[in-house]
């Protein structure tokens, strides 16, 4: 640690030494661990020593210890063992992924004829029974019998009046449109001009690969007729690989997703989202006139999720093409685990309830945490609240 202090404060700027060899002077006779702490705190501020010590911390991730070093050799021969051991149990372990496919595959066989029904009844292919709709709410849920009557003569009221306005809808409308503006990772992805189209969207179903063949899954997304484009299923295919990489065998830690491949979307003349027309303005450089171009250039779509960046065969791909595949693999790999599942919660919002009840729980741990810290500090003789305070910081342009 000494060897990275040295070095940072070599290419600190004069004025931050100046700052740091100040409050060495000034707490000169205090108590060490104050003194310590308070330079820990000036020197965590400074961004050029955070970037140092997280350059420094990387370089160690992944390096063997000095105990290791250090070990005789007739034992490091022994732990060689060990890690042989190692290796085949990661392999025995991608095994066990490839059986667990294969229970997807035969579980989602038997999920399939209730995905059916519910895809009937949102696009209105089927209308539920009274007994299917019955639904019993919790007990936290109930309310007292006078306000359940209010409700419904208020509910009742309502009713009459939409009825009066409109005919009753069909289906669920907009229900997967829902799931997609309900679920941050999906919403994020959403523009105001993907709306009209994904409420077309009728159904998405997960299909995975037939017995014997390399492991994959594909999400079809199954649209009704509209003006947008032709096609009546938009596919995505993601290839998977369940077995440890013989370069590095520890890394192995269940099937990674290879490649994914869309499909071509046939776009309606004039109605392609992917894609936006700009006019730009040249000027010629020897006689000055103006001209004005129209072009072409891509634009932000949830559709662009059906045209990901192509793998090269050597594998190696930039890193803002690695930025967009593993996000890509994040939300095909949601889909799939939780959103084909679980879509009607996800519509009612109680999936993300529970989702945000998870989040609440670690946030509330790490309040207690600063809390106990805040209260540490205080009862400190010595804390000075001024020293503590970070600097403002410099707003720079990425």
């Amino acid at each position: 640690m000494a060897d990275i202090d040295n070095k940072d404060q070599a290419e600190m700027d004069p004025a931050d030494m100046e700052d740091v060899e100040e409050v060495e002077e000034e707490e000169t006779g205090e108590d060490e661990n104050s003194k310590a702490r308070q330079l820990t705190v000036q020197m965590m501020q400074n961004p050029q020593i955070l970037a140092a010590l997280q350059e420094r911390l990387d370089g160690l991730n992944g390096s063997p210890s000095g105990y290791m070093e250090s070990l005789p050799k007739v034992v490091k021969r022994r732990v060689n063992a060990l890690k042989n051991l190692q290796v085949k149990c990661a392999h025995i372990e991608a095994k066990f992924y490839e059986e667990v496919h294969e229970l997807e595959r035969k579980y989602a066989a038997l999920y399939q004829p209730l995905f059916d029904k519910r895809s009937d009844i949102v696009k209105a292919a089927y209308e539920p029974t009274d007994e299917e709709c019955e639904w019993k709410a919790d007990e936290e849920e109930e309310l007292t019998v006078s306000k359940q009557d209010e409700m419904k003569e208020k509910a009742k009221l309502e009713e009459e009046k939409k009825d009066e306005e409109k005919e009753d809808p069909k289906g669920i409308p907009e229900f997967w449109l829902t799931v997609f503006k309900n679920v941050d990772l999906l919403s994020d992805m959403l523009q105001e001009h993907d709306e009209p189209i994904l409420k077309h969207l009728q159904d998405i179903k997960v299909k995975f690969s037939d017995p014997g063949q390399p492991m994959s899954f594909t999400l079809e997304f199954h649209f009704e007729a509209n003006d947008f484009f032709t096609n009546t299923v938009l596919t995505k295919t993601y290839k998977m690989r369940s077995e440890p990489d013989e370069t590095d065998p520890f890394s192995f830690d269940g099937p990674e997703i290879m490649c994914c491949t869309g499909c071509t979307i046939e776009w309606t003349k004039g109605k392609n989202v992917t894609l936006k027309t700009i006019k730009k303005k040249q000027k010629h450089k020897g006689r000055g006139t103006v001209r004005t171009v129209t072009k072409t250039v891509p634009n932000d779509s949830f559709f662009n999720f059906f045209t990901p960046p192509e793998v090269p065969e050597s594998g190696e791909l930039d890193e803002d093409s690695e930025a967009v595949l593993a996000a890509d693999f994040e939300i095909g790999h949601f889909i799939r685990e939780r959103i084909v599942p679980r879509a009607v919660l996800y519509f009612t919002g109680e999936a993300i309830e529970d989702d945000d009840d998870d989040y609440d729980e670690e946030g509330e741990e790490a309040d207690d945490e600063e809390g106990e810290e805040e209260a540490d500090e205080e009862n400190d003789p010595d804390y000075d609240p001024k020293k503590d305070a970070a600097p403002p910081a410099e707003c720079k342009q990425q």
